[in-house]
């Protein structure tokens, strides 16, 4: 009796005949269908903007979280599975808390960047595991502004601007063409949420937006609705004027 093939899809250690590996290629679909999330470096700190619109009146949109605070002077922006976005955020927290201890000091961003990413790629070689179906925008201040990118697989690259999630490809376009070096922080706020219109195809309202920032101070700052609203009126005042010379 012979047992049918098995596909190549079915466990995560077995590379296709191609050099691939499914089951961490699907992790990125499911990245790719999550909310748009944006991040910027700037001459005073970085930025990070992530899409939080809600699908239902009746969820409170308090709990919708996409920027976490990992330690003082770090933040992240997530998009894909919420939950595993939630157990990462939890190991890069342990591990700013750990060098703290050990240390006597704060993490450096590409390190803590590095083993996440070290920690994402444990679950790409072992079998009876599946990868984290979420990608990570780490920014934050040591020696200067930082932001990385950390993907399913475990790669790591380092920006000056990115995105990730549903949006990814045309916010990066449009980041290609406006984006400059030394940036002030509200050039940076206005660029990236015109970007993120453009990525949701509609105007932006100030509750569906999340917003954090971390200047050269190292302190991380979540905006307020209230906060965010000058901004976001600011963006759709040039979506609407891009929108008018299009038609």
């Amino acid at each position: 009796m012979h047992l049918p093939q098995m596909g190549y899809d079915r466990a995560i250690t077995v590379f296709s005949p191609d050099g691939r590996l499914f089951q961490v290629e699907y992790a990125r679909e499911a990245v790719k269908r999550g909310a748009t999330a944006i991040g910027l470096k700037a001459k005073d700190g970085v930025l990070l903007i992530a899409d939080r619109r809600v699908a239902s009146k009746l969820l409170e949109t308090t709990t919708i979280e996409k920027i976490y605070k990992i330690d003082e002077h770090i933040c992240a922006a997530t998009s894909g599975l919420v939950a595993d976005a939630r157990v990462l955020v939890d190991r890069a927290r342990v591990e700013a808390q750990i060098n703290r201890l050990t240390y006597d000091e704060s993490i450096s961003v590409k390190e803590l960047a590095r083993r996440i990413c070290d920690y994402k790629q444990q679950y790409t070689q072992f079998g009876g595991v599946r990868p984290f179906g979420i990608s990570l925008i780490i920014g934050g201040v040591d020696d200067g502004p930082k932001l990385f990118e950390t993907d399913p697989s475990g790669a790591l690259l380092e920006y000056k601007a990115t995105a990730i999630g549903a949006g990814r490809n045309v916010v990066v376009e449009y980041l290609e063409k406006e984006y400059r070096e030394n940036l002030s922080f509200e050039d940076a706020v206005i660029i990236a949420m015109v970007a993120m219109g453009k990525a949701i195809e509609s105007e932006l309202t100030p509750e569906g937006v999340e917003m954090g920032w971390i200047g050269l101070d190292k302190k991380f700052k979540q905006f307020s609705v209230d906060e965010l609203k000058p901004y976001v009126d600011k963006a759709n005042k040039i979506i609407r004027e891009e929108l008018k010379k299009q038609s």
